[in-house]
C-alpha cells in the first residue's frame, strides 16, 4: 500500500494519498487546500485518482475539493450525516472566514462498516461522531486515518455546531481504542501516534485532565 500524508493549508490539515501499488489506482483523503501540491504528488507519484474520500466537512479539509475533483474526474464520498456540510457555507464554516466555499453534492454517502476498494486494496468506513455528525475515520491497512476526531495526545473540537464532546469520546473509546496498540493513528492534523500510546498517555481518554 502507499499512503502518505502531508500538510496543508494555513491550518495545516493532514491530506492522505493511498495508492495500489498493482493498479496504480488512489483516493486522496482531505483535499483541503493546496490542490495543485496534490495533483502534483500523484503525478509524481504516477497515481491515478479515482476517489477524494472527506472524513468530514470542514472548510479546512475541502477546500481544495473542487480544483482536484475537476483535474481528476474522482468521485467524492462523505458520511450522509455530513453531506449537507458541501453544498452549505454555514455549515462548512467557510462563512465564518469571509468566504463562500459551497460544492455540488457528493457522488456517494457513506455509513458505518461500508468498505471502499482501491484497486487491490480496501478501506473500511468507521463512523466516529462527534467533532461532526458525520465524522469518520478509515481503516487502511495497520492504520487508522482519524481525521479531526484523535490527534496525538488530543481529541477534535466539539464546540462548533453538531459537535457532542460526550460522542466524541464514546466514538474513539468504543470504536478506534478497540484495534491493536500497535495500529497507527494518522490524524487530521498534526504528528501520528498509536492507539497504544494514545489508550495509554492522551489525557482525554484516560480522565486525567
Amino acid at each position: 500500500m502507499i499512503l502518505e500524508g502531508f500538510p496543508v493549508g494555513s491550518m495545516e490539515a493532514n491530506c492522505y494519498i493511498i495508492g495500489c501499488p498493482e493498479t496504480r489506482e488512489a483516493a486522496v483523503v482531505d483535499p483541503g487546500a493546496e490542490g495543485g501540491r496534490i495533483l502534483r504528488r500523484l503525478e509524481q507519484l504516477e497515481l491515478k485518482c479515482r476517489y477524494i474520500i472527506l472524513t468530514h466537512g470542514h472548510i479546512d479539509h475541502i477546500g481544495a475539493l473542487g480544483q482536484v475533483r475537476e483535474a481528476t474526474g474522482a468521485r467524492v464520498l462523505i458520511h450522509r450525516d455530513d453531506a449537507h456540510m458541501l453544498t452549505s457555507s454555514g455549515s462548512n464554516l467557510s462563512l465564518y472566514m469571509g468566504l463562500s466555499v459551497t460544492y455540488p453534492p457528493a457522488d456517494r454517502l457513506l455509513e458505518d462498516g461500508d468498505t471502499i476498494s482501491i484497486g487491490k486494496l480496501t478501506l473500511r468506513v468507521i463512523h466516529t461522531p462527534g467533532h461532526t455528525p458525520g465524522g469518520i475515520c478509515l481503516e487502511a491497512g495497520d492504520s487508522l486515518i482519524t481525521g479531526d476526531t484523535l490527534f496525538a495526545g488530543s481529541v477534535g473540537r466539539s464546540d462548533f455546531p453538531g459537535g457532542n464532546h460526550q460522542q466524541l469520546i464514546q466514538s474513539i473509546k468504543e470504536k478506534l481504542l478497540v484495534y491493536p496498540p500497535e495500529t497507527r493513528v494518522l490524524p487530521g492534523h498534526g504528528p501520528s501516534s498509536t492507539i497504544g500510546d494514545e489508550a495509554r498517555y492522551n489525557p482525554f481518554l484516560n480522565d486525567r485532565w
